[in-house]
């Protein structure tokens, strides 16, 4: 029995490691499962399991591989994880060292773009309350794309023949490959710091979805939103839509398009101002002949043919005024006359000193009350005796009670 080789856990570990790193179909290999436990460390490499029904697969993707990521992997995300199998020697447990990922399914640019989508959606970037105006007659338009490309001619062409008072600035930059949007995005910020446009058309003309995805960089879409002065997406064709087209004050269908909804028709605005120019001719001459239909209706009036008859006309109406005034007034006198007879002759019915100048008198008490009864006053105490010319100062000797409770009418 040959003798058994006794090894330590480290050699055991290498010994493992190299035939998995020997064998060709380990060294590279693909997996599909479900992302599980998925963590991104301060170092910037990336851990997770790959997991099915049955099994688990431990897994790393390092910093430099993970850069290469153009969508956000989430747990319990289908995915392809493609790499090399090999053993960790510290803790002796093989895993899968991933050097590229994708959603399984679908494209990972596909993922990305609606990834961030959904992201800038939710912080309000995509909001129709942040859109801002564009102008109607820009004299200063900014064209934002590659100056060796056909949108660039496209989009000054139509400027050209639509609004030829307009003035174009072209901000030359790259719009396909990994330094594109850094300088779409300088391109941007350097227009809005210096004011540079009334308006920028950002753009390029149509390709594949790489070579449209710097204008779905999430840099490029908050500069975008972030610039003071209104921007067009005009980015591809009519089918192709990009994070720019959702971010900016307006989406452009086309290049061409973009530079349309741009500027006026020149066309169009001359033929305005030639037909308002005939309303206003009409408005003013219409104006003019009601005005003189209003001096002759005031040239034919008498007051202006014969201003001498027309004061003598309001002469007589004034002495007829006057006349009827003062009859109104008399009248008036005389009935208001008669009502102060009559009342003054009810007055003097009523009178207390009618009655005194027939033998009457009335008594009072000092205090000036009329002594109705023999109750009102006392043995004794001075009273006044008012007659018809005179009064009377009494002393109350004896007070008499009439058998007939009645008072005597005067």
């Amino acid at each position: 029995m040959a003798e058994r080789q006794i090894m330590t856990v480290t050699q055991l570990n290498e010994y493992i490691k190299g035939l998995l790193d020997s064998d060709g179909l380990l060294y590279s290999v693909a997996v599909t499962g479900e992302l599980s436990n998925y963590k991104v460390y301060p170092s910037g490499h990336h851990y997770f399991t790959v997991k099915d029904e049955n099994s688990a697969l431990r897994c790393v993707m390092f910093k430099g591989n993970a850069m290469q990521l153009r969508f956000r992997p989430e747990s319990g995300m289908k995915v392809i994880a493609a790499g090399r199998v090999s053993v960790f020697t510290r803790d002796g447990a093989y895993q899968l060292y991933v050097t590229s990922l994708t959603p399984a399914g679908v494209g990972d640019l596909a993922v990305a773009f609606e990834q961030l989508k959904e992201k800038l959606n939710k912080e309000g970037l995509f909001a129709r309350e942040h859109k801002k105006p564009i102008p109607r007659y820009p004299m200063r338009i900014g064209v934002i794309t590659s100056s060796a490309g056909a949108a660039v001619h496209d989009i000054i062409r139509v400027l050209r023949k639509r609004w030829p008072l307009g003035k174009i600035i072209l901000l030359p930059v790259r719009v396909q490959g990994a330094e594109a949007p850094p300088e779409i995005v300088g391109a941007i910020r350097y227009a809005d710091r210096h004011q540079v446009a009334d308006v920028l058309i950002v753009g390029r003309g149509g390709g594949s979805i790489e070579d449209l995805w710097c204008f779905n960089d999430e840099r490029v879409a908050r500069a975008i939103y972030d610039c003071s002065i209104p921007v067009i997406s005009a980015v591809g064709h009519e089918p192709d839509v990009t994070i720019s087209d959702f971010v900016a004050d307006l989406r452009a269908a086309t290049p061409s398009n973009g530079a349309e909804l741009c500027a006026p028709d020149r066309a169009e605005l001359l033929e305005y101002l030639d037909s308002a120019g005939e309303r206003c001719w009409t408005a003013v001459m219409g104006y003019i002949s009601h005005g003189r239909q209003i001096l002759k209706s005031f040239s034919e009036k008498r007051v202006l043919r014969d201003p001498k008859n027309y004061v003598e006309d309001k002469k007589l109406r004034l002495d007829s005024l006057r006349s009827r005034l003062e009859n109104a007034a008399a009248l008036a006198y005389s009935r208001s006359a008669r009502r102060f007879e009559v009342c003054a002759g009810r007055l003097d019915a009523l009178s207390p000193l009618k009655v005194l100048s027939r033998g009457y008198a009335i008594a009072m008490t000092p205090e000036g009350r009329a002594v109705k009864s023999g109750r009102d006053v006392n043995t004794g105490e001075r009273i006044s005796v008012r007659l018809m010319r005179d009064s009377l100062v009494c002393t109350v000797d004896e007070i008499m009670e009439a058998k007939d409770e009645r008072e005597p009418e005067l």
